[in-house]
């Protein structure tokens, strides 16, 4: 693969994963721009992928997660096309989506993406309910996974619900392969206020909070 290429795919994909650059945490905003650029001609972007293809995203689930969950009696599952590996790591395919990479401060946010994940997701099972989390989105603008919510297989949430925030400050460079794929890896996968709330509510407990820390990311995508 040819350092040009290389440097096309890193580009795009250093923020595709919820990478947040342009704020240090879920409270950061990014800044507007100047009123005089507004005069300006619309930057060119640096980077872009109009159709993702495959292949996956998935979450190594964080041991304190997994602690907690089992001192709730809490099971984690897979939900349709998704699967929980031995080793502990939550994988969803993905299905489609594209991202947009600009100059840094050119335009806000410089980073525009959607990276699909329909047909699977993760199912929490307790006290004789299951609620499914599942069509995940992955924003990279606002450093925000969204998606549905079930439970028993009733809708409590629609499309575009946030369930987890993104950190990409804990994100490792760009890992080009020879065989046509690229991994990011790195970010790290935190639950979401909303969600938490929702949850508690379900499982009629008051132990899940916002900012709860899930796992850390990887992103395998083809770059043939």
């Amino acid at each position: 693969m040819s350092p040009r290429r290389i440097a096309a795919i890193a580009a795009t994909l250093s923020l595709a994963l919820g990478a947040t650059a342009c704020g240090g945490d879920e409270e950061s905003a990014s800044s507007g721009a100047p009123a005089a650029a507004a005069e300006k001609a619309a930057p060119k972007p640096v980077a872009q992928i109009d159709q993702l293809t495959g292949r996956s995203t998935s979450v190594k689930l964080d041991a304190g997660f997994v602690k907690a969950l089992t001192s709730l009696k809490v099971t984690p599952g897979a939900v349709g096309d998704g699967k929980i590996t031995k080793g502990g790591s939550a994988v969803f395919p993905i299905t489609g989506g594209n991202v947009t990479y600009y100059e840094p401060g050119s335009v806000s946010p410089y980073v525009q993406s959607s990276i699909n994940h329909d047909g699977s997701g993760l199912s929490l099972e307790a006290g004789g309910k299951k609620v499914e989390l599942e069509d995940f989105v992955v924003d990279a603008g606002k450093s925000v996974l969204t998606g549905t919510v079930s439970v028993d297989g009733k809708e409590a949430a629609p499309a575009g619900t946030p369930l987890f925030f993104l950190d990409g400050r804990t994100l490792k460079p760009l890992e080009a392969k020879d065989n046509g794929t690229a991994v990011l890896q790195g970010t790290t996968v935190k639950l979401k206020q909303e969600a938490a709330e929702l949850l508690n509510q379900t499982f009629e407990i008051d132990a899940l909070e916002g900012g709860l820390e899930i796992g850390v990311a990887t992103i395998t995508v083809n770059t043939k």
